[in-house]
């Protein structure tokens, strides 16, 4: 067999390398969060039930689950350019599909197609996700914390630029509409998927020989196997109130059922879920500065990535209490919610990028893309459970069982964060 390049030579320039993956990583997430806001918003408006709605997004967690499996062994075959590209193109093939929906076509018939185009937009993220941050693993500098400040800030500026696309999405849908809003974004995305083509310099690194390139389906290194199953609770305790329950909610407290009224509703919830995803990518940036993680060992900051578990679980737990003891919508339970979800998105986000850092420096050179893929694997898992019970805890039991439940899935993921110790 012909050996490719090594995957641990890093490109002529990596900050260079590194501009254009984070820049290409933003475009694509933009898009993301303004999607998912669009259809949400839509079809809420439409009068889809909270089930239909957590139905349109499942394929596209389950797709992101199947193209993690499969994205690490492109990029090893392939590199990491070649699967980052083909991210940013699946995205644009699915917003253009998505601008063909006919709003005269029956429920079953929307919910089969839009759940289609969002599986296709499902393996784009992932592509583009497992892409850059694999990229980042190979070209940041190995002294003094690079490795930790280098994927903190590519994640927390992502997750940043995500909550302006949710901002983006629901004013688009406010003031252009569906359909011109979703060919908007994906002329941009073509403009920007040219621009990362010219500017990415040659050399970015991940093939590697080809017999190396599948390597089973766990890691062999435990850490990674952990580290995964604490992140899939991890995400499933944020996406089962992001999804379903706290948009249904809001929306149900702040429209007044006129077209008025709701295009004020989309106004407000898209600018409190891009503030709460701003406000988590900004922490997520400043997570090693909070952590004191320069040239901090793997052990102490996997000792941190225990603590900060635990202090999630009790605040769904409380959130959920308040909207029991409430029982109606109300303005204190209103202004609780907010506060408490803000104070739940620092603790989320000091534990998504401890994940993210604790990920690559356990991750080999020669395995960092299977490795990336199967923890983002994980990752997806989480969102699609998340998902699921969203739809279904709103329901039959309200934002109290969202709550309640996202506290469970919490629970989880501390409890497989501490097995780390045993490593």
């Amino acid at each position: 067999m012909t050996d490719a390049a090594s995957p641990v030579a890093p490109p002529p320039n990596p900050l260079r390398a590194y501009a254009a993956v984070t820049a290409a990583y933003w475009a694509f997430m933009l898009s993301d969060g303004a999607l998912r806001m669009l259809v949400l918003l839509h079809f809420n408006s439409l009068g889809f039930t909270p089930i239909q709605l957590a139905w349109l997004f499942l394929l596209y967690e389950v797709a992101g689950i199947v193209t993690n499996l499969a994205a690490g062994w492109l990029a090893a075959r392939f590199g990491l350019a070649a699967t980052l590209y083909g991210g940013l193109a699946l995205q644009i093939g699915a917003l253009v599909a998505l601008a063909q929906l006919d709003p005269t076509w029956g429920v079953a018939a929307s919910v089969a197609f839009v759940m289609a185009v969002q599986g296709v937009s499902g393996v784009a993220k992932d592509l583009a996700k497992m892409s850059s941050k694999s990229a980042v693993k190979l070209i940041a500098p190995k002294e003094d914390g690079g490795l930790f400040r280098w994927v903190a800030l590519l994640t927390g500026s992502k997750n940043a630029v995500k909550g302006l696309g949710f901002f983006l999405g629901a004013a688009l849908l406010a003031l252009a509409g569906f359909q011109a809003a979703v060919w908007g974004m994906a002329a941009v995305l073509a403009v920007i998927l040219i621009a990362v083509v010219l500017f990415l310099p040659a050399g970015l690194p991940g093939r590697m020989k080809s017999e190396e390139a599948w390597g089973g389906l766990r890691s062999k290194d435990p850490r990674v196997n952990r580290l995964s199953l604490a992140r899939m609770f991890l995400f499933g305790a944020r996406d089962v109130w992001f999804v379903v329950g706290i948009p249904v909610y809001f929306q149900a407290v702040l429209s007044d059922g006129t077209p008025e009224g709701r295009r004020e509703a989309f106004f407000l919830i898209g600018s409190f879920l891009a503030l709460w995803i701003i406000a988590y990518g900004a922490v997520q940036a400043f997570a090693p500065r909070l952590l004191g993680g320069k040239g901090q060992p793997e052990a102490e900051t996997t000792r941190k990535a225990i603590l900060w578990a635990g202090l999630l679980v009790p605040i769904p737990f409380a959130l959920a209490a308040a909207t029991w003891v409430a029982g109606d919508p109300a303005e204190w339970l209103t202004a609780t919610l907010i506060g408490g979800l803000l104070v739940f998105g620092f603790v989320f986000a000091i534990n998504s990028s401890v994940h993210s850092y604790l990920i690559l420096a356990f991750g080999s050179a020669e395995r960092i893309t299977r490795d990336v893929g199967f923890y983002y694997m994980a990752n997806a898992a989480g969102r699609l459970i998340g998902t699921l019970l969203s739809g279904l805890s709103y329901q039959f039991g309200g934002l109290t069982a969202c709550l309640a439940t996202a506290g469970l899935m919490a629970l989880a993921s501390w409890l497989a964060a501490r097995r780390l110790r045993s490593v």
